[in-house]
């Protein structure tokens, strides 16, 4: 039969798993570094794998494909379970976690470690082009959107910037592509109760701020944001 089913493009492809854990009927898996189709008769057509993938590899095709098989993929996802491992999986560090943190005064005060600087960190990943659109941590989230380098340059980023913040990470310079279509996704698709962008000063972070813009504009919602500007030396500036 004629159906809408996606396709893959494997020169597009960066091998993330990202489309394969968005997948629910385990269609997708990752052979040879790259995401692949495994049967026609698993996928719904749905598309489910479309915004989750950060290279915009997946595209909707309508071709001859096998009808898709609902039983065959609840016998395979029940196959997989039992086995304690999913049909299909992508790379370790690009799957989607909440961190739970402990607060310094919740720990021992003898605690050796209780004194260091805490990491502030409440999610995985933190690259924007890897983050998962509908991922549970965007819930309700306080988001920060930073300049890669911004950590780097203001000492105490993490209390001052990340803490009980959801945050996202890139640099637009090195970055190939427009982050505004992944960021008007996530704001569009999930309860963002405010942004603050952390760039530098240097002039290729305005585009990330730009991005930014376009998604609050894209989005269609009213939503608290601020930008704050960091200098080199480690200076707020605005």
């Amino acid at each position: 039969m004629i159906r809408k089913i996606i396709e893959i493009d494997e020169n597009k492809c960066n091998g993330c798993g990202l489309c394969a854990n968005a997948c629910h009927e385990g269609a997708i898996g990752i052979v040879n570094g790259k995401a692949k189709l495994l049967r026609d008769d698993y996928c719904d057509g749905l598309g489910n794998c479309l915004p989750a993938c950060p290279a915009g590899a997946i595209s909707f095709t309508e071709r001859e494909a096998l009808e898709y098989n609902e039983a065959a993929v609840k016998e395979n996802m029940k196959n997989s379970q039992q086995k304690e491992q999913p049909l299909a999986c992508g790379c370790p560090g690009s799957q989607s976690k909440t961190l739970e943190r402990q607060h310094a005064n919740d720990a021992a005060a003898d605690n050796i470690q209780s004194k260091a600087p805490q990491s502030q960190l409440m999610q995985w990943p933190v690259q924007i082009k890897l983050a998962p659109v509908n991922a549970p941590y965007f819930d309700n989230a306080n988001l920060l959107i930073a300049a890669d380098c911004s950590a780097y340059a203001f000492g105490d980023f993490h209390n001052k910037f990340m803490k009980n913040k959801i945050t996202l990470i890139g640099c637009p310079k090195l970055d190939e592509g427009d982050y505004s279509e992944k960021l008007t996704a996530i704001i569009k698709e999930n309860n963002i109760k405010s942004v603050t962008v952390a760039r530098m000063e240097v002039p290729c972070c305005g585009g990330l701020q730009n991005a930014v813009v376009t998604a609050l504009k894209n989005s269609g919602k009213m939503i608290p944001w601020q930008v704050v500007t960091i200098s080199s030396s480690g200076e707020i500036l605005e």
